[in-house]
């Protein structure tokens, strides 16, 4: 970020040193024009900060990181324009922004993925069963792959599961450990996926 802002700076502090030079001469049919500069530099951040944006599954990351980088951009061009009261208020305002909307966020309930692993006896729950208690604790089953293990004995269930809660609840959540204690399940592995 900083080199961004550096950047944008020293752009606009070029475009401020060749001002004296704009107009027209009077022998000449050229304009210089000091804005393409600024501008330009905007464009190429946009794109800089398109390839911040990534997808994984349903989720979409770098949105906040690509807004940042063009807003440090613009605050450079105000410091490297001269406008350095303007540039402090809009730092203030952005990290007012950015502070403040993370302390909603983290209040927020968001939508987190893990995989689960079961290995049953035969006498166990049922996938329907496990499928049922795992709706009714709040979760989302995005896939099933079953495995067994012997001929009508052990069964092993992969599930990929997706629920919401918030960002700070990161303990093993009540249905799962209520599913480890259920009776047939020899064997539960949890494992939340990071986003």
């Amino acid at each position: 970020m900083s080199l961004v802002a550096l950047a944008a700076c020293v752009s606009m502090i070029q475009a401020n040193l060749l001002l004296p030079l704009s107009g027209k001469a009077s022998d000449s049919f050229a304009v210089m024009d000091l804005m393409r500069l600024p501008l330009g530099i905007l464009s190429g951040m946009g794109f800089i900060g398109a390839g911040a944006i990534l997808r994984r599954d349903d989720f979409v990351v770098g949105v906040t990181t690509a807004a940042a980088m063009w807003f440090v951009t613009v605050l450079g061009l105000c410091f490297g324009g001269g406008q350095i009261s303007l540039g402090l208020i809009g730092l203030a305002l952005g990290f007012i922004v950015l502070n403040g909307l993370r302390l909603i966020e983290d209040r927020m309930k968001q939508d987190h993925l893990a995989k689960l692993g079961l290995v049953t006896e035969s006498s166990g729950p049922t996938e329907n069963e496990i499928r049922g208690l795992l709706s009714a604790g709040g979760f989302r089953i995005r896939s099933t792959s079953v495995t067994m293990l012997r001929a009508g004995a052990d069964r092993e269930l992969n599930l990929s599961l997706q629920w919401r809660a918030n960002a700070d609840q990161t303990e093993v959540p009540e249905a799962i450990e209520a599913l480890a204690r259920y009776p047939g399940v020899v064997r539960l592995a949890w494992n939340p996926q990071a986003k």
